[in-house]
């Protein structure tokens, strides 16, 4: 007699095993339509699952978030079955949910291109509208890699053959067609609306692997409703519009080449807009306690293989032989371990801790080719990189600490709000599950003292250690994970770092890896799409632009624009021969934020007309209120939060 608890706390009793479907017609016909799947004791599954002993059940309804995941995995089901009722002999692999939608992998002699999509949609609204129920099947091994082998599908036979001896082979039915999968699904496949749309097609290995054949990736979106899907298209729309890539070529920003493969050429207006955000990092850092080190790019793999990277990245790092030394060098992929060594230079005392060491380190990693994405996926970059070494003790108020620095850093930038997630434990790790237990301990304790909620992200934490990811939300509403802070027990052991403690014994420390930016590149990305390009005044690369309506207001030009200089503005002078308007509008697709114009009267009258970018009014002031306005406007959030205090 199986007791099943609710929700509410409220109890149902059965008189023998029961299904998600049978509790929820007894609870009443309105939960009956309206369940698609189930949380048992927290897992999801079908509501036809068999429930034999007490549990907790929480059902899953269209309007829950859980339900997406599943819309979209049924929907690669659909796709699978449509693709194979319309090009007949083409083998299915695998389809898993994935952000935002969905994708399915095909073995086909001929790729498929968009132009098939029409038929392939129309033939999913036809198989959806069927409603046929999903079935969940077990098989024995053998008799499934028999089947699908019968049937041709070689890639499904070969999944079945490595997958663990423990693992129960599970197939499921939709109508006459099934797939190999482990679920869970929903009830049907009408369940699954019509909300859905392929995107785009693409090549892609068979598990990664260059060396195996390439298949053909459908890629789609799927959505509860279609406003929802309505909403998704309209923020790539945006996001299209906003791209990172063709804004950095149109203002000039930066550029990327062959000849350099995931390095980025800054151009000098791209390059003032970097050194702006560093210097900005910089004086924050200053005023935090942080002390700026520099260390080297290549180091012997000796270092790697101490600290376990070598084990973990190797495939990642560039490496150089030394043929006189008869050594093996590595571009390195992250800063920690050169950092440890610096710590290491003299005994240190606790009365220095905690120690908190940045860099703007330049790293390198080997990234393929295909997942190269303008300045966000980059092989050469540099990190906004700090370690803090400190006690056990001090692991809480340096969490505070950081938190209320990064949550003032990413308002400063334009971002208001950030999420959390909280990472724990991988299943290839270093360090045993006492050490793990005390990071893990300890950075639960610290989120909870400095008021951090998180949601649990399980399994992605560092090798070294448990970490917090930090998630910011752009303009529209894309996610942008950037920050992280790590606790490391394991690091310090491993390289042998230690202090000498009040005590007078020697004593490791902790280590706290943490980043705010995350790569300079790829937030400068993030931040030209946030933007648009139309940066706010103190991050803009061109900062004003001073036109001339006639070639007798020149001299005044060059004057004004030098009054803007000295105030510390970066400003271009257009003398061109062309009319107002062409000038305006030309610096308007650029995006200089303001545009001084002068002419004959405002030359006589020391004056300037400021245009503001998007407006298509303009202010006529005194050139000294002029200059004086705007430097106080350009200054940055934090130095100009000092200039108001003083």
């Amino acid at each position: 007699m199986p007791i099943i608890t609710l929700p509410d706390g409220s109890e149902r009793r059965f008189d023998g095993p029961v299904t998600g479907t049978d509790i929820a017609a007894a609870i009443g016909p309105g939960l009956a339509k309206a369940a698609l799947a189930m949380k048992l004791d927290g897992k999801i599954v079908d509501l036809a699952t068999l429930i034999v002993q007490d549990a907790k059940i929480v059902f899953i309804t269209r309007r829950d978030e859980d339900a997406l995941e599943m819309i979209r995995h049924d929907c690669a089901h659909v796709l699978a079955e449509a693709v194979q009722a319309l090009f007949p002999g083409t083998q299915v692999t695998i389809g898993p949910s994935i952000e935002n939608g969905f994708y399915y992998d095909f073995s086909r002699n001929e790729p498929f291109t968009t132009a098939d999509f029409a038929a392939i949609e129309a033939k999913m609204r036809e198989i959806i509208q069927k409603n046929a129920a999903f079935v969940r099947e077990e098989h024995d091994r053998q008799e499934a890699i028999e089947f699908f082998t019968a049937r041709g599908e070689a890639f499904k036979a070969e999944l079945i053959r490595d997958l663990p001896p423990s693992e129960t082979i599970t197939f499921y039915k939709q109508g006459e067609w099934l797939d190999l999968c482990r679920g869970p699904h929903m009830r049907s496949t009408g369940d699954i609306g019509m909300a859905f749309k392929l995107m785009k097609v693409a090549g892609a290995y068979w598990r990664g692997d260059h060396t195996k054949p390439m298949l053909s990736r459908i890629y789609g979106t799927a959505w509860r409703d279609q406003k929802e899907l309505d909403a998704y298209l309209k923020m790539l729309e945006e996001a299209e519009k906003r791209d990172h890539r063709r804004i950095g070529k149109d203002m000039g920003l930066f550029h990327l080449q062959e000849e350099a493969t995931g390095s980025v050429f800054w151009h000098p207006k791209g390059w003032k807009l970097y050194r702006t955000a560093e210097d900005y990092m910089r004086r924050r850092l200053n005023l935090n306690g942080y002390q700026e080190v520099k260390t080297p790019q290549l180091v012997d793999r000796a270092l790697w293989e101490a600290s376990g990277h070598w084990e973990k990245y190797r495939e990642h790092m560039f490496q150089a032989q030394v043929a006189d030394e008869d050594k093996t060098l590595a571009l390195k992929p992250m800063n920690c371990p050169c950092h440890v060594l610096i710590f290491r230079q003299g005994l240190r005392s606790y009365r220095e801790l905690p120690l908190r060491m940045a860099e703007f380190g330049a790293c390198h990693r080997y990234e393929p080719s295909g997942a190269l994405h303008g300045i966000m996926r980059v092989r050469a970059f540099t990190q906004d990189d700090a370690h803090i070494f400190c006690t056990e003790a001090q692991i809480a108020s340096e969490t505070v600490q950081f938190v209320a620095l990064l949550d003032s850093i990413y308002k400063d930038f334009g971002f208001e709000s950030f999420r959390v997630k909280f990472s724990d434990r991988p299943d290839m790790r270093a360090g045993s599950d006492e050490v793990w237990d005390r990071a893990e301990g300890a950075l639960k304790e610290a989120c909870a003292i400095a008021g951090v909620e998180y949601e649990l992200n399980p399994g992605e934490g560092a090798f070294y250690g448990p970490k917090l990811e930090f998630v910011l939300r752009d303009a529209i509403g894309r996610d942008w994970q950037c920050g992280t802070l790590q606790v490391d027990f394991v690091l310090p052991e491993r390289l042998d770092a230690e202090y000498v403690g009040e005590d007078g014994a020697r004593h490791r420390p902790v280590m706290l890896h943490r980043a705010i930016l995350g790569s300079f590149e790829r937030f400068l990305g993030i931040l030209i799409e946030q933007y648009a390009g139309r940066f706010p005044l103190w991050l803009s690369p061109v900062q004003v632009a001073v036109a001339t309506i006639v070639s007798d207001a020149d001299p005044y030009a060059h004057d004004v624009a030098e009054a803007f200089r000295k105030a510390g503005m970066a400003v271009v002078t257009d003398t061109a021969n062309s009319k107002i308007q062409a000038k305006i509008r030309e610096h308007s697709v650029n995006h200089v934020p303001v545009i001084a114009v002068v002419g004959r009267k405002e030359a006589e009258q020391r004056t300037v007309a400021l245009r503001r970018l998007g407006s298509d009014g303009q202010t006529v002031l005194p050139l000294e209120d002029a200059v004086a306005l705007l430097a106080r406007e350009a200054m940055p959030p934090d130095l100009a939060r000092i200039d108001t205090v003083a």
